[in-house]
């Protein structure tokens, strides 16, 4: 029996794939050793399993060394994050102590500037103290500067998140390193605590502007009216601009910001009165004066009164005009809206920004979207160029209903002058384009994306891949979720269960499986990376 199982075992061993099969010849002498081996000296009384075992190595010789392959090159585990999210990462180690930190910070080798201050500070959720040690070890690398325009990043991302107590802190340290405060800094921190609901703290902050290095004087007062009213604190505004009366010399722009926030409220008995005061001392209304009482009366809904104040103006300007236009908006009367358009067009006043974007917005919300049209291409016409902002909210309208044709030409116009396009307006218009099954466009659309710096995310993938299978493209939709899974990307169940299915009735068994198991082992590598996550590890 001990024969056969070692004959057995050796069979086991000798069909196995990883050794390659021995010739004819070859297994002779092999058959005689193991002839001689099976019938040993009749004076032996056992089988010597290491004399056949030897034999067996000799003549099937199994591999002792293998070829090396070369060695893949050495990547950083965390090449795939922008600069901004290394430097985070630091300080999601937990590292103790000041030095450690800094330490781990210029590891990093990245050339920190001002713009990568404000990306680590303003985005991501450090706490305070973390915000100021990123920011001391900043100022001291080479390209950033030592001056207020550097500070200015620190305080507002400080301010915005409430972090009071390290913003006066940094306040503090600017002071002591002879940098002096200028009225800007003054509004972003008036403004954290106003927006904060902080109006005491506010107004305490500009009865202790030498604390700052600052003057109590009309310009500081018109900062800190502004933040008031432009936070809807007009009443706490005015009982400032009747206590500073006599103590801080007043201007027009003084009075005006006054009147702006009680226009907001449709106080038109404010306006009055303050417009009376305004002429007692001596400061004659002018045209921003006139267009926030042409604003609040339209607030109040006294639109035949504003006709007439503005019917009896000698003399009108764009602020005037857009206060007559808005009015018209707000009440829905778009003809009356076209009316003072064009009268501002016959009396030379140049619209703005502000005319157009107001004009656009109130077609496309009425859904006149070939008047929107018209009115963008004018705009394009006289050289005003619209902000990245005020393009997104376009083609967000858009894309919120129909087909995307008028939201692309929107697109293609504004790419010819070179204005910046946001990602969220390609996101849109990826995913609206992927809806109505325009393939080429969409692809053209991802490539524009693509030469403007954006990288794709799993958001991005998910529209192309969509976009692809609706109109019969199985294999480029695989192919894209092949490189969006190399990416470190996994769409999601749903994207992929229609992509499979897809495969799966087009008989295409083979290519579904294999992307079955590509699939799965990019969900376990997201689960990993989403329990390191969880456990304070950023890669």
């Amino acid at each position: 029996m001990a024969f056969r199982f070692l004959g057995f075992k050796f069979l086991l061993n000798f069909s196995k794939p990883n050794h390659h099969l021995p010739s004819i010849s070859s297994l002779i002498p092999f058959h005689q050793s193991i002839s001689s081996s099976l019938h040993p000296p009749s004076n032996s009384s056992h089988l010597n399993e290491n004399l056949i075992l030897r034999q067996i190595s000799e003549i099937l010789p199994l591999p002792t060394s293998k070829t090396p392959k070369p060695e893949p090159e050495s990547k950083s585990v965390d090449g795939f994050l922008s600069p901004e999210d290394k430097l985070r990462g630091i300080f999601l180690q937990k590292l103790k102590g000041k030095a450690a930190i800094e330490q781990a910070l210029s590891s990093v080798c990245i050339d920190v500037n001002v713009d990568v201050i404000g990306k680590v500070l303003n985005y991501g959720n450090l706490g305070g103290e973390a915000m100021v040690m990123f920011f001391n070890w900043a100022l001291k690398q080479p390209m950033v500067d030592n001056d207020v325009g550097t500070y200015h990043v620190i305080v507002k991302a400080l301010g915005r998140r409430k972090f009071f107590i390290f913003m006066m802190q940094v306040l503090n340290e600017m002071k002591l390193n002879g940098i002096k405060a200028d009225l800007f800094m003054l509004s972003i921190v008036i403004d954290s605590f106003v927006n904060a609901g902080h109006v005491s703290k506010a107004i305490q902050v500009f009865g202790n502007l030498d604390d700052f290095g600052l003057n109590r004087d009309t310009e500081a007062l018109n900062v800190l009216l502004s933040c008031l009213c432009r936070r809807a604190h007009v009443g706490a505004a005015a009982s400032v601009f009747n206590s500073m009366k006599g103590k801080v010399t007043f201007n027009a722009a003084t009075y005006n910001v006054v009147v702006g926030g009680w226009s907001k409220l449709g106080k038109v008995d404010e306006i009055e009165r303050v417009m009376k005061e305004m002429e007692v001392e001596g400061f004659a209304p002018d045209f921003d004066t006139f267009a926030f009482f042409l604003e609040g009366l339209g607030r109040a809904g006294r639109i035949d009164e504003a006709v007439e104040v503005f019917g009896s103006l000698k003399e009108k300007d764009t602020a005037t005009y857009n206060a007559m236009i808005f009015n018209f908006i707000s009440i829905g009367d778009l003809d009356g809206c076209m009316k003072y358009y064009n009268g501002m067009l016959s009396d030379n006043c140049e619209p703005n920004i502000d005319t157009y974007t107001r004009m656009i917005t109130a077609f496309l919300r009425t859904r006149k979207v070939a008047d929107a049209l018209l009115i963008f291409d004018e705009m394009l016409r006289k050289g005003v160029v619209p902000p990245t902002g005020t393009i997104t909210s376009f083609i967000k309208q858009l894309c919120s209903y129909g087909p995307p044709y008028a939201a692309m030409m929107i697109y293609k116009k504004t790419r010819k002058l070179e204005c910046k396009i946001s990602i969220e307006a390609y996101k849109i218009l990826l995913m609206r384009l992927s809806k109505f099954g325009k393939c080429g466009t969409l692809l053209s659309v991802w490539q524009d994306m693509q030469e403007c710096g954006y990288s794709s995310d799993v958001e991005v993938y998910e529209y192309i891949i969509s976009g692809l299978y609706n109109i019969g493209q199985l294999e480029n939709a695989v192919l894209v979720m092949e490189e969006a899974l190399r990416k470190g990307f996994c769409p999601s169940r749903l994207v992929y269960s229609k992509l499979s299915n897809k495969l799966l009735a087009s008989n295409l068994t083979e290519r579904a499986y294999r992307l079955f198991l590509k699939i799965k082992h990019a969900r376990s590598l997201k689960n990993a990376r989403s329990y390191w996550r969880d456990n304070g590890w950023h890669f």
